[in-house]
């Protein structure tokens, strides 16, 4: 598994914390899945306290803020300004939100706020699309990540675009990329790994299931599943049928 700014994750499956129906339930379901990572936002920390912040550090995972919510690059340097502070790590999931409805990235606010908190010494996790003249441009901008997303926020819609994302992968084969957002089945989790990504971030489809803690470990098998099957390198689709027995030694009547 690549790593992410020096890090090597045990699991490929990174976690959100909104939306659980109860701290407990976020817990078990965090233990449930193995999550390697827990993404936070700093406003949601700051509406629970200090029980929520014990809680995700008890967990013993790796913590990615996020500026969720923010609609320009200003407010998304501020939030990652605050975040760092908050939450004692240069790692940041960078959001620039572009469209209210799709919740797409905005692509030049999300460009501006990369290459002024990667100077600033935060190692940037950008929220994309799988644009890859702007994925080219990120990264000459100093992410050394990139999450794209499946599909819209919340959504549940799976992988939109398969060819997009299969040839952004193809174009930055050395970069570690994670699929963000629009998850919202475990077999959408193994898809990504299997089309060669590094780890999947996931949040709404766990905590807004039946059964939490269920979901979280499925997918948690799913993206293992996926990621075993992309190392085992998985045979080449056939227009036409191939004999699994093979003749040799039949009985010709």
């Amino acid at each position: 598994m690549r790593d992410f700014y020096g890090v090597t994750l045990n699991t490929p499956l990174m976690l959100g914390t909104a939306q659980y129906p109860s701290p407990a339930v976020l817990e078990e379901a965090f233990r449930s899945s193995g999550a390697s990572v827990a993404t936070v936002s700093l406003r949601r920390e700051g509406g629970q306290g200090q029980a929520f912040w014990d809680i995700i550090r008890g967990l013993g995972v790796h913590v990615l803020p996020n500026t969720a919510g923010c609609y320009s690059a200003r407010e998304a340097i501020t939030t990652a300004q605050m975040a760092r502070e908050m939450f004692e790590t240069n790692w940041i999931k960078l959001e620039v939100i572009g469209h209210a409805d799709t919740l797409q990235p905005d692509p030049f606010g999300l460009l501006d706020a990369t290459e002024a908190l990667a100077a600033d010494g935060f190692e940037v996790f950008p929220y994309t699309t799988e644009d890859q003249v702007l994925a080219a441009r990120l990264l000459q901008a100093g992410a050394k990540v990139l999450m794209p997303w499946g599909a819209p926020i919340g959504s549940g819609l799976g992988l939109n675009n398969r060819y997009g994302l299969k040839t952004l992968r193809a174009a930055f084969p050395d970069v570690p990329m994670v699929i963000d957002a629009g998850l919202g089945l475990p077999s959408h989790a193994a898809d990504a790994m299997e089309m060669g990504f590094d780890a999947v971030l996931l949040n709404t489809a766990v905590a807004q299931a039946g059964d939490p803690v269920g979901m979280a470990r499925a997918f948690a098998l799913a993206a293992l599943a996926g990621a075993l099957a992309h190392a085992a390198d998985p045979m080449t689709p056939r227009d036409m049928a191939s004999p699994s027995t093979p003749v040799l030694g039949k009985a010709w009547l």
